[in-house]
């Protein structure tokens, strides 16, 4: 964690509401006691405390060693998790394979750990998971991963477990629902406590209700800091951050002496979060590249998450004028508090086109929405109205430095390749999809046939589609390709005919159909197509707003955003990400991180005089309409 960020946390715990504050001194030992000490899980509540007070690298140094040497696979998904914690995100593939493992013995653990660090990687082993015939512990923590991202059914499978005749699977649903869950929950949660005769039972549920706002929930907890059972006494120190119970300071602040070394961790925990203010899990958004008279242009952005969680934003800075044709490079900062504050700028890719360079994706070379393997930065050089092409840089150093450029297009041309648009199927090919023309400009700004160029080694080496898909008027435009189930590709392409068109590829892009009109309005301007790792539904992002004989077909806005949960066939009530009728929205950019939609895109008049570039982040849950 970066030095800033530490000493954020440090002057953080000077107040609490009113409260004394706790002695971060005596706190943090009592967690370097529990991170050293033989007994296993309160090792690991250990380092998720310290690892949250900006001690990452300290968990790492110790943790790292013993999964190495550890064969349980329960055990191993709780080093990986708190490892993912610590800053190492490539650990979730560890938890993935705990997962996809035919021994059951870890699968349960793995889902929870997920939960836990809210990482889903594509979402297809905890979907499957979740379906389990009969409701067990796997399907049920699985649910809790998928619900922290917004999957609909996930939510419903939580809710009903809360009545479960299994009174584990019951008080886990409870617990689940005290991070997870609403006001909705309250009448649930209080049945399930009314009909509960054990006290850690009944305490999961009052400590939920607690965690949602409830008052009798919540003078339950602080009683339970008090209990004599050691494990009511854990479960209330969990979750007093949770219900931002600072009236139980003094009470935790007593439990630092308890004997039981989980109770003192989770003491020590709890005293050091309530410190710290209440985390904002609402939608925000940061123009993170305001234009000005020198810049007068940014856009075409694209986000990768890196290793420790920082977020890696690249956009275009266009000089002198918004034109696509004046001087441009790729410019980068990053954010290491999930996109609320940026660093400095950086130059990612310098202007070595006689015309600029733009148009960024940022992307993982290794398939799996995980954080393992290099970061790829695909971007444009212009040279003329004839010559534009697209070129592979690698980092093995999560974004810090790049190597040298390899051409992708490889075929003479005016390449457009829109910024983000690189997909990596599940098979490890890279696909590039492109709209080529001869000359853009002649003829109104060329005529554009879609295809695609493929890599089998990592951006090595590219070959062009064996074919291209051509359009009306002035053809098909700005492609974007995904990958849907069993392989097939989808290819959605902008027109001027007020639609979005979509080609199919059943060979993994060599040869694509015949494009037709996909059902979707739309106007002259590029959609972006998503599957969301939770559901496995797609999400697009576009300007409904068609009007017949206007400019580019219609003005572009709003930026809307649509789900559809039936491969395209139909689409959910579009939400507004923006919507002002004197602004314009495009470019967008989309990413997936910790349950929420992180979107980037240019902002500016009506007239585009001057272009932003904006950073969203939306829960994933508000696209389904709200929290499950």
């Amino acid at each position: 964690m970066p030095a800033s960020r530490i000493a954020l946390l440090v002057v953080s715990t000077s107040l609490l509401l009113g409260a004394a504050p706790p002695d971060r001194g005596r706190c943090l030992a009592v967690l370097r006691e529990g991170l050293a000490s033989g007994e296993f899980w309160p090792s690991m509540h250990a380092a998720e405390a310290l690892s949250r007070e900006g001690a990452g690298a300290e968990v790492r140094r110790a943790l790292a060693p013993r999964l190495a040497t550890e064969a349980d696979a329960q055990r191993r998904c709780g080093i990986a998790r708190e490892l993912v914690r610590a800053g190492d995100l490539a650990h979730v593939r560890t938890l993935l394979d705990v997962l996809a493992s035919p021994d059951p013995h870890g699968h349960a653990h793995a889902c929870e750990s997920l939960y836990k660090v809210r990482e889903v990687g594509d979402g297809v082993l905890l979907r499957r998971a979740m379906n389990d015939p009969e409701t067990s512990l796997r399907s049920l923590m699985a649910a809790a991963a998928l619900a922290r991202w917004g999957n609909p059914e996930a939510f419903a499978l939580v809710r009903r477990t809360l009545a479960h005749p299994d009174e584990t699977l019951a008080r886990t649903a409870a617990w689940i629902l005290a991070r997870v869950g609403d006001a909705r929950d309250l009448p649930a949660l209080r049945a399930g406590r009314d009909r509960s005769a054990g006290p850690l039972t009944r305490a999961y549920f009052d400590h939920a209700l607690a965690a949602l706002g409830d008052p009798e929930g919540r003078a339950a907890l602080v009683r339970n800091l008090d209990h004599d059972d050691p494990k009511v006494r854990v479960y209330a120190c969990e979750f007093a951050p949770d219900a931002r119970a600072t009236e139980a300071v003094d009470a935790l602040a007593r439990r630092l002496d308890d004997p039981d070394l989980d109770v003192r961790l989770r003491a020590a925990q709890a005293l050091l979060a309530l410190a710290r203010p209440a985390a904002d899990g609402g939608e925000f958004a940061v123009d993170v590249f305001p234009a000005d008279a020198e810049h007068p242009r940014y856009s075409e952005g694209s986000v990768a998450v890196l290793r420790d969680g920082r977020l890696l934003y690249a956009t275009t800075e266009f000089d002198a004028n918004s034109s696509d044709f004046a001087r441009a490079r790729v410019l980068a900062v990053e954010s290491a508090d999930e996109g609320r504050t940026w660093g400095p700028r950086r130059v990612l890719q310098e202007n070595v086109g006689k015309m600029n360079v733009m148009s960024a994706s940022l992307f993982r070379l290794l398939p799996g929405a995980t954080f393992d393997g290099p970061i790829g930065l695909l971007y444009l050089q212009k040279d003329s109205h004839t010559v534009l092409n697209a070129f592979l840089r690698v980092s093995e150093d999560e974004g810090a430095t790049f190597g040298p450029p390899t051409r992708a297009t490889t075929s003479p041309g005016y390449h457009v390749v829109n910024n983000d648009r690189v997909t990596v199927l599940s098979s490890g090919r890279l696909v590039v999809p492109t709209a080529s023309t001869a000359d853009v400009g002649v003829d109104g700004g060329g005529r554009f046939e879609a295809s695609c160029f493929l890599s089998d080694d990592r951006g090595a080496t590219w070959r062009r589609s064996r074919n291209a898909v051509p359009y009306a008027k002035r053809g098909a435009m700005e492609p974007e390709v995904i990958e849907l189930d069993g392989g097939r590709l989808l290819m959605h392409i902008r027109t001027q005919l007020g639609h979005i068109a979509a080609s199919e590829s059943d060979d993994g892009g060599e040869t694509w159909g015949e494009a037709r009109s996909w059902g979707v309005t739309a106007p002259e301007a590029p959609s972006t197509l998503r599957r969301i790792p939770s559901t496995g539904d797609l999400l697009l992002v576009w300007n409904d707003s068609v009007k017949p004989g206007a400019g580019h077909g219609g003005p572009r806005t709003p930026l809307s955003a649509a789900v559809s949960r039936d491969g395209g066939r139909t689409w959910s009530r579009p939400i507004a990400v923006e919507g002002s009728a004197s602004a314009t929205y495009a470019y967008t950019s989309v990413a997936f991180h910790r349950g929420r939609a992180l979107l980037t895109y240019y902002v500016g008049p009506a007239s585009w005089e001057r272009l932003s570039s904006r950073f969203r982040s939306i829960p994933i849950a508000r696209l389904y309409g709200g929290g499950g």
